[in-house]
């Protein structure tokens, strides 16, 4: 078992396949000749040729378009979103296009596509580069939706969604790519909606994803100084949603906080609230908490973004309160 990168596992997830199927092949802006906005692509050009990482113009709705037609004769495109915020310009195709066409052709015409690229605030973009589009994408029926936060998750569900005939939605923190972690040696397939308990506990469960998954678990270590006991789960995949991991969580903690970095109105935390108060009800102690970004647009200024995010001060509030403390 090796420890790496996010970066590097994303790099690895799309050489192995690449090298294992030669209809995979990954397109965007900057992935070839620039080595990726963010280095993720890095030395893939050069092992696997310009006919295989293909540099696009500054056009996302186009080179959308091309890869799902790429997908629709039976290739299986990887396109690297330089940014998620880029995705908007995109949105006819991913939501038109890719999450219906396998519907409306009965089944006859499969989507093996995976957009992926970062998502989310990083440090300073401001307002028109730091969304969390995730609840956007969730929305959409015949989309799947990832958002993997440790390099594990990441190098597992990647590979798993290249091999997946439908479309998916791969969404990364562009803060969490150099963060490192260990990932086993071999073959690494990570199941489709299927999440991981990130941390074992018994007096309170925290639901997080992506890079929220680090604030939590500081949060965890800081109420564990303190005497409480928090389980943190990851969905993982966000559509389909594990709900029986949240639902077998909350009934042996009986209380329940979900942290997420987007927006409050209509986000994903919402839909897992409604979930366990619909499935888990009789099992809640308290009051589902969530912590979520401020329902703002993201200030530039430093100091007034570090105050829109959350940060494991507001989960540790959010714990004691569901606790009663």
């Amino acid at each position: 078992m090796a420890e790496i990168t996010f970066r590097e596992a994303l790099n690895q997830a799309m050489a192995e396949e690449m090298e294992r199927d030669p209809d995979v092949f990954l397109m965007g802006e900057e992935v070839g000749y620039y080595q990726g906005a963010y280095k993720v692509s890095q030395g893939l050009m050069e092992r696997f040729g310009v006919e295989r990482v293909i540099d696009t113009p500054i056009a996302e709705l186009g080179f959308a378009g091309v890869g799902i037609g790429a997908a629709m004769v039976g290739l299986r495109p990887i396109v690297e979103m330089m940014t998620f915020n880029f995705s908007i310009l995109a949105l006819d195709q991913i939501v038109n296009n890719a999450a219906k066409l396998r519907y409306m052709s009965g089944g006859l015409i499969n989507m093996p596509i995976v957009f992926r690229g970062p998502g989310g605030a990083a440090h300073q973009l401001a307002a028109q580069h730091s969304q969390c589009l995730d609840p956007w994408f969730c929305n959409v029926p015949g989309l799947y939706v990832m958002a993997p936060s440790v390099p594990k998750d990441a190098k597992g569900l990647l590979k798993t969604a290249i091999r997946d005939d439908n479309p998916v939605i791969f969404i990364e923190s562009e803060v969490a790519y150099g963060y490192k972690g260990e990932v086993p040696d071999g073959e690494l397939l990570i199941p489709i909606g299927v999440g991981e308990v990130k941390r074992e506990g018994t007096d309170v469960t925290i639901v997080a994803w992506s890079k929220m998954i680090h604030v939590v678990l500081d949060a965890a270590n800081n109420l564990a100084e303190q005497g409480i006991s928090a389980e943190v789960v990851d969905p993982r995949t966000l559509r389909p949603l594990d709900e029986q991991i949240l639902i077998t969580s909350v009934e042996k903690t009986n209380r329940c906080v979900i942290v997420e970095e987007g927006w409050p109105y209509a986000g994903v935390g919402a839909e897992i609230a409604h979930r366990i108060t619909t499935n888990a009800f009789d099992a809640l102690d308290a009051p589902i908490a969530r912590v979520t970004g401020l329902d703002v647009p993201m200030p530039y200024a430093a100091n007034l973004e570090h105050a829109v995010i959350p940060n494991a001060e507001r989960v540790i509030q959010a714990a004691k309160q569901v606790l009663y403390i």
